[in-house]
């Protein structure tokens, strides 16, 4: 759950989604789900030579067990608070 709460801050925000098959989706947050699937829009492609059938498509739903990475913007990550949510979570996991 956490990793979930945590994009769901990053809703509306710029990410760069690197998928199993070596395509990079770079494109605007729009929702995020449970299971980290994934709609972003305003999408371009890294690599448009190799992927040109990507160049029309504008808006995409990806499911989370084929993202590789997810490239954030620093200045938008609140490192304090991801280590203290961190930190909660792993206290929580002893004390069951």
């Amino acid at each position: 759950m956490l990793f979930f709460s945590f994009f769901k801050s990053l809703v509306g925000k710029d990410v760069v989604v690197e998928l199993k098959n070596d395509l990079s989706i770079m494109g605007t947050l729009h929702s995020v789900d449970q299971y980290l699937n994934m709609k972003l829009s305003e999408i371009t492609v890294a690599d448009p030579e190799r992927h040109p059938h990507m160049l029309s498509v504008k808006n995409c739903f990806i499911r989370g067990s084929v993202i590789r990475y997810v490239q954030l913007p620093a200045d938008q990550v609140d490192t304090q608070l991801l280590q203290e949510a961190s930190r909660k979570e792993i206290l929580q996991s002893r004390q069951k």
